[in-house]
């Protein structure tokens, strides 16, 4: 029955190994990603609206999106890591990196809305611009 045991606890500390590994390859493929979607729809953006906001403004607010996702796999592989080795060291430290990871992502995703709502304010204040031009 030990042996049975054993050989569970074995094969679940290998799939939490192997999840840990696909998580952290998904979180860098999302960093990957985000950065040449940013770049290319920033880009593109800019072209259609050369007078809007800044190019790395547009840029950030994508790659930002992208961030936050990447850290959200980030976390679930240390999750998955803590899984495999619970050690009081292991437990300390996911406790730590869950904590700096939340921060990061509270505060990118309110940085991201304030821009947001930022550039809908300017986009707004330009149509009306562009309309009152057009009506005089």
């Amino acid at each position: 029955m030990n042996e049975l045991i054993e050989n569970i606890k074995a094969g679940l500390d290998k799939w939490g190994e192997f999840a840990e590994i696909i998580l952290d390859a998904l979180s860098l493929l999302c960093i990957i990603a985000g950065i040449i979607i940013s770049l290319v729809r920033a880009v593109e953006y800019r072209r259609r609206s050369p007078g809007d906001h800044p190019l790395h403004k547009q840029f950030r607010m994508i790659f930002g999106g992208w961030l936050v996702v990447a850290l959200e796999f980030q976390l679930a592989a240390d999750i998955a890591s803590t899984i495999v080795s619970p050690t009081s060291a292991h437990l300390i430290e996911l406790g730590a990196i869950a904590l700096v990871r939340t921060f990061l992502n509270y505060f990118l995703g309110k940085e991201l809305k304030e821009d947001n709502q930022l550039l809908r304010s300017r986009m707004e204040k330009n149509r009306r611009t562009e309309l009152n031009a057009v009506t005089d």
